[in-house]
């Protein structure tokens, strides 16, 4: 554990009571009707009944079994984009300002043009989380490679590395922390993007979930829904980016 570890626990896990016990009290205080602002009794008895009838565990796996793809596609076409428009001027001069501009559209403005080109399926959805987090990873790896000190590359040349040995031996790893950068906001976008497209897909996910409670004005279960999103978001950064970034740290000697 990291220095100062158990005291942050602390001090998120007082916070955590101390926002629970606020949500109660709003909700006990009766501002607003109990259909529309239940309090944490009421949510997590929704989430309950979910996990029990198993509606929740298939949401949930198929919702993360469409980012898994989404995202891999993602990265590896992001990575890709953003060594090509490092290498070759004319290229990010054409593509990679185009690719500049789109990055300021919101993903969910793809949806329509997604829904006429594949309709209303999975090819949809993917194409929505491709695009909206595709470019954020390309952005990332251009900026990454092109700040790479130059004398480490001629020193690699010197020592006889060229080509594409060049780029994995020494660029790739050199640019690798603004490449995690733009890994871990691609998985963000990527994330983002899959809950909006999947409020209009009536197929198991949790943004269905999230349409089912509104459509059924059951704000518990909207609540409830919201909450895993942030849970498994929460996790697994804490899983996947949090280590990297600590090993990318102590390998840079910023740790």
């Amino acid at each position: 554990m990291r220095p100062g570890g158990g005291k942050r626990a602390l001090q998120m896990a007082a916070f955590l009571a101390a926002l629970l016990l606020l949500w109660q009290g709003l909700a006990w205080a009766g501002f607003w009707p109990r259909y529309l602002f239940p309090g944490p009794r009421q949510v997590f008895g929704s989430l309950w009944g979910m996990a029990l009838d198993g509606s929740l565990g298939r949401a949930v796996l198929r919702s993360l079994g469409r980012l898994g793809l989404g995202y891999a596609i993602s990265a590896l076409a992001g990575t890709a984009l953003g060594v090509l428009f490092s290498r070759f001027g004319w290229l990010e001069a054409t593509l990679g300002r185009l690719s500049l501009g789109l990055q300021t559209l919101p993903s969910i403005c793809w949806l329509p043009l997604a829904l006429i080109w594949f309709g209303l399926n999975e090819k949809a959805i993917l194409f929505v989380v491709v695009m909206g987090s595709v470019l954020s990873i390309s952005m990332a790896t251009e900026s990454g490679v092109r700040h790479v000190p130059p004398v480490w590359i001629r020193a690699a040349r010197t020592m006889g590395c060229s080509g594409a040995r060049l780029y994995f031996k020494v660029v790739l790893p050199a640019a690798f922390p603004s490449i995690l950068t733009g890994l871990k906001q691609g998985w963000s976008f990527a994330w983002r993007s899959l809950m909006a497209a999947e409020l209009i897909y009536s197929t198991p996910g949790l943004g269905f979930l999230l349409n089912s409670g509104r459509e059924f004005n059951d704000a518990a279960q909207v609540m409830a829904v919201i909450g895993v999103i942030i849970v498994l978001g929460t996790a697994i950064n804490q899983a996947v980016f949090a280590p990297l970034e600590g090993r990318v740290r102590r390998r840079f000697g910023l740790d």
